[in-house]
């Protein structure tokens, strides 16, 4: 169970869980409005009490269904050696330009109208990190390339960090 004090959702909603296609877009456009390749803030909800949660930033990978966007939840608190957790480097969405940290195996949906701000557009070597490390892949091409080259595992995805 979370130990942090949570806050139920507001009424315009927040991001949930989520399981269906997501169509991996990069297409920021800095005009107010949340698009796939920006860092947004929302409300989420936690994991083992979906009832509750916090406001958080999340980044925008892509479209989910009926109009929502897929986003993926940053943190600013370190993740070294968690394989779930990406380093993606400090940016303006993060008031102290923290290192920051991208969870790939929860993929959350979230209407438009619950995104409480725009924080800043993700660079483009991040996004495709990101991508690169939790995107769609295509399984059977994997698997082949792993036994061409003598790799029962995927290679580590080296993180972005601050120069």
């Amino acid at each position: 169970m979370t130990n942090a004090p949570g806050k139920a959702a507001p009424p315009q909603g927040g991001a949930r869980d989520y399981s269906g296609p997501v169509r991996w877009e990069y297409r920021p456009r800095q005009n107010g409005t949340p698009d796939p390749g920006e860092i947004v803030w929302t409300w989420v909800a936690y994991e083992d009490a979906p009832h509750i949660g916090k406001d958080r930033p999340v980044v925008v990978i892509g479209l989910a269904d009926r109009g929502r966007f897929a986003v993926l939840m940053l943190s600013t608190r370190d993740h070294s050696g968690d394989s779930r957790w990406l380093a993606i480097g400090p940016g303006d969405w993060d008031d102290q330009h923290r290192l920051s940290w991208v969870r790939g195996d929860r993929i959350l949906v979230v209407v438009p109208a619950a995104i409480r701000r725009v924080g800043s557009v993700l660079p483009r070597p991040a996004y495709e990190a990101i991508r690169a490390a939790f995107g769609p892949h295509d399984s059977r091409l994997r698997n082949s390339l792993r036994r061409l080259f003598g790799r029962s595992r995927p290679s580590k995805v080296t993180p972005i960090l601050p120069p």
